[in-house]
């Protein structure tokens, strides 16, 4: 089978279907599942879909909704998370924003962790209620069900009040040339005003997202301290990343 029929098949699989695995496309097309990879990567690339742990899911379930997103990723996330520790110190007064990779930051806090957390992001509640030691400072705004979220100008305008010491940004998408992107614009304003507040800002990426853009910019790379990402700071994939002025971690 040419490579552009095996194309046309993923594709209209995943129009039909919503999403698409390595090892059913392998024995669909009847070739290995390197080869589906490979498809895969190229039609991520080009944004004809999005490129998931076991295969491939149409663009139109990004964005996914929260408990969606929960289950995508979960290793990487993880790994994510543990990098993050490192820059929280007792004391401290924390941003965080929305998305389940900032969620696998709090499921990773040491249990005498001590610090004041400013967030807009309910999914932290029940985690962070756990912690005797962090104050936790919920932003109001407008509730978004589907990524659990509060956004709009009282959330925004909540953020004014504070100075962070650590910002960590939750992130869409990530693009040397563009910067970091959002899909809803309400989130990238947050976003913002976080950054804004922020002595340092770290942002969070998992390598699927990175050299992807969505409508709404954010900012520049150069805008924030450091890249938390899942793969390794000395991976070839982050090459075109360096000597412009942020710490790969």
């Amino acid at each position: 089978m040419l490579k552009e029929e095996r194309f046309s098949h993923i594709l209209a699989a995943l129009k039909t279907k919503g999403k698409v695995a390595f090892d059913t496309l392998s024995s669909e097309l009847k070739v290995s599942e390197d080869t589906v990879r490979r498809d895969i990567d190229a039609l991520h690339n080009n944004g004809l879909l999005l490129k998931v742990r076991g295969g491939a899911i149409s663009q139109s379930k990004n964005p996914l909704t929260f408990q969606d997103r929960t289950g995508y990723f979960s290793e990487e996330k993880n790994l994510i998370g543990l990098k993050a520790q490192q820059f929280i110190k007792s004391g401290q007064t924390i941003f965080m924003d929305g998305g389940t990779t900032i969620c696998a930051i709090a499921q990773n806090l040491p249990s005498n962790s001590s610090f004041r957390l400013i967030t807009n992001n309910l999914a932290l509640v029940p985690i962070i209620s756990k912690f005797k030691g962090i104050e936790l400072i919920i932003l109001g705004g407008l509730y978004d069900k589907k990524t659990e979220i509060n956004t709009g100008e009282q959330a925004c305008s909540e953020v004014n009040n504070f100075v962070a010491d650590v910002y960590f940004m939750g992130t869409c998408a990530l693009h040397k040339d563009f910067g970091i992107t959002a899909v809803f614009q309400p989130d990238g304003e947050l976003k913002q005003r976080m950054l804004k507040n922020a002595i340092k800002t770290f942002a969070l990426v998992n390598s699927a997202k990175i050299n992807l853009t969505e409508h709404y910019k954010v900012c520049e790379l150069t805008d924030i301290s450091g890249l938390l990402t899942d793969l390794p700071a000395d991976n070839p994939k982050m090459d075109h990343l360096r000597n412009i002025g942020i710490t790969l971690i």
